[in-house]
C-alpha cells in the first residue's frame, strides 16, 4: 500500500502501479476517496493536480494517457509517498 508521506492516508494499491516509461511512479487508479483533483495552470500549461484528500499535500499530476481499465496515469512525485508492506494472510 502506498500512503501519503505527510499524513499516512492510503492513496494507491501496488496492484494499480505500472511502468509508464516516464521515470515517475505511475498508477492507473487511486483508492476511492483518497485524492482530490484541481486544475493547475502553472508553467504555462493546464494540468490536473493530485492532492491528498486528507491533508491536501501535493502528490503529482493526472494524465489521460494511462492503461486500461481506467485510461488514467496518476504521475506521482516519489517523495510524497511511503510504501507499506501489507501483512500476508
Amino acid at each position: 500500500m502506498y500512503r501519503c508521506k505527510a499524513c499516512g492516508n492510503e492513496i494507491f494499491s501496488s496492484e494499480t502501479k505500472f511502468e509508464s516509461g516516464t521515470g515517475w511512479p505511475s498508477f492507473y487508479d487511486a483508492i476511492p476517496g483518497a485524492v482530490k483533483l484541481r486544475e493547475d495552470r502553472s508553467l504555462g500549461m493546464v494540468r490536473t493536480e493530485i492532492l491528498c484528500a486528507r491533508c491536501g499535500s501535493h502528490l503529482g499530476h493526472l494524465f489521460e494517457d494511462g492503461p486500461k481499465p481506467t485510461g488514467k496515469r496518476y504521475c506521482i512525485n516519489c517523495v510524497s509517498l511511503n510504501l507499506e508492506k501489507l501483512a500476508q494472510k
